[in-house]
């Protein structure tokens, strides 16, 4: 920054120009990198310099004018140094309003929290742009509250915009808050709904924490709403935002020295407090002294070291669990049943296939009766020990009731996840007689922390692209794995192609395609999951043809967490049916899948889609390799 002698008048409109075409052009942080902490040091008490930093930024033309506000915004250390720099150039700009009441907080989601404070913060600052701040705050909330924006847009968006609402939520004072109260409210409303909706975990929080926000800050006296969600880092750091911090409020670091003196002058201060707080107590009269000792805190307690629980007797044969879990009042007895059944149907194959669907059709309905520990995983290991005892009658049970009237989401989503169970423990073989079911991992379509639900998808494709990799290589000989007969191969169908037929069809209380798209999101896990499985069978060919298709039809559906189900079902087709199958009998549906896949490559908002993706794309281009040497 150069200084002018002699009080002569002078232009910088052309420094204007050089600065707005310099940060254009991509040199934005090697200028400012200089003179921002220049300005600021310049600005902090000269007002004339303060008038120059504005003039400076104002005579910037619209065309780089981006540039040059973006770079501000970034290198400012504070909200108040930004509004020393700027001043009201959003209020004289409108393309510097643009840029950012629009673009830097709806259009982009790349910049960090600090940035999002120093911008809103400088809103904040001055009367004149406060209205500006409103008015953000109904267009973050406007957007937060669009189902359609909360279907298409990445959850790094969603969370950037969620940190903004916060952000302006701490900036407005009590008598804007009551002028806009209800405008609040019902975005607030509105944009719950949309977020609790979504399958994404992490959308589903972000719904929460900006709502309890929402209602914090509109019912400061009356009660608040209240969600149960998992506390984390992330979490505490949305929930920090909506508090101000003030700017350099440093607590100044006292020396050793000096901290250890101050620590040994307060010791006798509150050795003596605690003195005096010993002498001031009362003295207790003789009265209460003859209440306490009649009290009965000096009996002696009974020794009880030695007694042993009473431990209720579980049933011994099958049909005598059914009785106790249909109609028995002993809950003890009722208690120790759950806890003994899925032994007693492993002991006992023969006994099991007489009544297994009577038994599967109990354990369904099966409603916790006592606070029994772990109860939702008891049943649904006796339920897979059923499935996997009389696989085939007990799977045609379960797939018919999947698609039947009255039954919670709760119910049908427990059985997709008895049929993986089953089939995981089916297609494993058999160690020394007996399974493991007690390592089994957990089924596919569970819901993962951080929205990630192809994590599972990515493991099995890396270590089946492992498993066909072959090393030549001099070690140690690796220790034989067991090995056995898959078990699933001859029930596959019956798993797989009942669950595939009516999904189309909506009822009464159940509609895949309309609000039930959750349910809908397992489904398509689920039968990605049995895909996978179902290598090397039978049946392989004739289910791979029937879930490409069922793809196809739903390839375009807005739900993120059903388009990953559907790109896992492509890596599981694409993974188990024998190569010369696919080539022969799905070259069609291989080259439109392939096509499908580079759209979703280039334009699915999700992340996880678009890795999913390019996974398969990866696989199919070593296809369409084999594809080129097959003669037509």
């Amino acid at each position: 920054v150069c200084f002018i002698p002699g009080g002569l008048d002078c232009s910088i409109t052309f420094v204007s120009h050089v600065l707005g075409k310099v940060c254009v052009h991509g040199r934005q942080k090697e200028i400012l990198s200089v003179l921002v902490p220049r300005l600021t040091d310049l600005t902090k008490s000269d007002c004339i310099w303060q008038r120059i930093c504005w003039r400076l930024v104002e005579c910037v033309p619209d065309r780089w004018m981006e540039a040059v506000v973006l770079g501000f915004v970034q290198r400012a250390p504070g909200a108040d140094v930004l509004s020393r720099l700027l001043g009201n150039l959003v209020v004289k700009n409108k393309k510097a309003q643009f840029v950012v009441t629009q673009k830097v907080l709806l259009l982009q989601y790349c910049h960090p929290t600090a940035v999002l404070q120093n911008l809103l913060g400088y809103l904040s600052l001055d009367s004149l742009r406060r209205a500006l701040l409103i008015k953000v705050l109904q267009e973050l909330l406007e957007t937060w509250g669009s189902s359609s924006a909360v279907k298409h847009s990445p959850p790094e968006q969603q969370q950037y915009i969620s940190k903004a609402i916060l952000i302006c939520l701490s900036h407005l004072k009590e008598p804007e808050i009551e002028s806009c109260r209800q405008e609040l409210l019902t975005s607030m409303m509105e944009g719950v709904k949309c977020h609790l909706d979504s399958n994404l975990p992490q959308i589903r929080r972000l719904g929460m924490i900006v709502a309890e926000s929402i209602s914090s800050k509109i019912n400061t006296d009356g009660p608040v709403l209240k969600f149960q969600y998992e506390e984390d880092d992330e979490a505490r750091e949305l929930k920090s935002l909506l508090v101000q911090t003030p700017p350099f409020c440093v607590v100044p670091s006292l020396p050793d020295d000096e901290r250890n003196e101050k620590a040994d002058a307060a010791l006798p201060l509150v050795l003596e407090g605690n003195k005096k707080s010993h002498t001031a107590a009362p003295v207790m009269p003789d009265e209460e002294s003859d209440a306490e000792l009649d009290s009965d805190d000096d009996l002696i307690p009974y020794d009880m070291s030695e007694d042993k629980e009473l431990k209720t007797k579980a049933p011994v044969y099958i049909r005598d669990c059914i009785e106790v879990l249909t109609g028995s009042e002993d809950m003890d007895k009722w208690e120790a049943t759950v806890k003994a059944l899925e032994s007693l149907v492993r002991k006992n194959p023969a006994a099991t296939r007489e009544i297994s669907v009577e038994l599967a059709k109990i354990l369904l309905h099966l409603e916790e009766k006592t606070c029994i520990e772990g109860f939702v995983e008891l049943r649904q290991r006796a339920q897979v020990a059923v499935l996997t005892t009389d696989p085939i009658p007990v799977a045609k049970y379960l797939t018919s009731q999947f698609y039947s009237l009255n039954y919670s989401l709760r119910q049908r989503m427990d059985i997709l996840d008895v049929l993986v169970l089953a089939a995981q423990e089916l297609s494993y073989p058999k160690s020394h007689g007996k399974t493991k079911h007690s390592g089994a991992q957990k089924p596919c379509i569970q819901l993962l922390s951080g929205s990630d639900s192809s994590k599972d998808w990515r493991r099995i494709v890396d270590e089946r692209i492992k498993s066909k990799t072959r090393r030549f290589a001099m070690g140690q000989s690796q220790v034989e794995l067991a090995s056995g007969p898959n078990e699933f191969s001859s029930v596959a169908g019956h798993f797989f192609f009942p669950l595939i037929q009516h999904f189309d069809r909506p009822l009464t209380t159940f509609d895949l395609l309309g609000e039930d798209h959750f349910v809908l999101g397992r489904l398509v896990h689920t039968l990605a999951v049995l895909m996978y499985l179902a290598v090397n069978t039978v049946a392989v060919t004739a289910m791979g043809k029937a879930l490409l298709e069922f793809v196809w039809a739903l390839r375009f559906h807005t739900d993120s967490y059903v388009r990953q189900g559907l790109l896992s079902c492509i890596s599981s087709v694409l993974l188990s049916v024998p190569t010369e199958r696919l080539l022969k009998d799905m070259t069609e549906e291989l080259l439109e899948t392939q096509s499908w896949l580079g759209d979703v490559l280039e334009k699915d908002p999700d992340g996880d889609c678009r890795r999913l993706a390019l996974q398969n794309l990866l696989l199919v281009e070593n296809l369409k390799k084999k594809l080129k040497t097959v003669p037509s």
